[in-house]
């Protein structure tokens, strides 16, 4: 992580400065593992995270509160990390058989794809999405109107692994964490004094180019944006500490306007259009 321009001091930090202490077991768009070096020292002391964005978990396995309430509007994940956390061994168990050469096709992929969809065998649906996750294009975890699954294959040069190990670190890690399926107003409404919350929103659109919001069926919209720095403003003036992360942009900048502002420059990797790529600047907005 390099050019990094913060606006003001860091607030002290509740997470470590060995800042990985296990890595995601999925792939997700808009990842935050680049970004914590930058990230950690910026989220303030506090007894619970809070996370109404939580998508691949990162900084939730690279932080160290005492609990944390991590949420997304997204069923089907937030259905993964509770089996994850009850039964690890059986999701694993689900998936291994899955993880074979018989599977790397565009034909096998859209079959898993097409029971992905239509199951509700709640074990055999998880451990589909992480199968589609690795096996899908670069990660992405894309939904149509009607709600369903719909990344294409990704085509990946060598069988992708299973990943045992981080599946089992994140049950370990997880024996403090509440899982919830909601959207962000709801999760946020549960916040109090000792709690902080970090928000990794779909972002904000860059450069005339559109961001990917397709992580739900329902997209986000900017009003869901403005909405959000509103009760990230209303929970400062409580309390109640919140971080968002997000595109440096104009639009961002206004939303934030009453937030302290850190730039950091960051390469991403996962765009879905390969001119996209590369180096972009992002904001960390700190409320409170």
């Amino acid at each position: 992580m390099r050019n990094v321009h913060p606006a003001h001091s860091p607030t002290p930090t509740a997470a470590p400065t060995a800042f990985v202490l296990g890595a995601p077991f999925l792939k997700w768009a808009g990842g935050k593992r680049r970004l914590l070096p930058t990230l950690l020292p910026l989220l303030p002391k506090g007894q619970r995270l809070i996370e109404p964005f939580v998508g691949g978990a990162s900084v939730f396995l690279a932080s160290s509160y005492s609990s944390y309430l991590l949420a997304d509007a997204n069923a089907d994940l937030i259905q993964l990390y509770r089996l994850v956390q009850q039964d690890v061994a059986a999701v694993i168990d689900a998936a291994q058989d899955l993880f074979t050469p018989i599977n790397m096709s565009d034909e096998a992929f859209r079959i898993h794809r097409r029971t992905f969809n239509t199951t509700s065998d709640v074990l055999h649906k998880s451990a589909l999405f992480i199968y589609l996750n690795k096996f899908g294009f670069n990660g992405l975890c894309r939904y149509n109107r009607r709600g369903e699954l719909n990344v294409p294959y990704g085509k990946p040069a060598n069988l992708p692994r299973l990943p045992v190990s981080e599946l089992e670190a994140f049950a370990a890690r997880s024996t403090n964490a509440e899982f919830r399926v909601s959207d962000f107003v709801d999760v946020m409404k549960r916040a109090s004094r000792g709690d902080v919350v970090y928000c990794d929103p779909p972002y904000l659109d860059l450069n005339h180019a559109a961001s990917f919001t397709g992580y739900t069926k329902g997209g986000f919209s900017f009003d869901q944006q403005r909405e959000l720095a509103s009760i990230a403003e209303f929970l400062a003036r409580k309390g109640v500490p919140v971080v968002i992360s997000n595109h440096d942009t104009d639009d961002a900048r206004t939303l934030y306007r009453k937030a302290r502002l850190h730039t950091v420059t960051v390469h991403r990797s996962i765009s879905s259009v390969a001119q996209t790529r590369g180096s972009a600047a992002e904001l960390i907005a700190v409320f409170g």
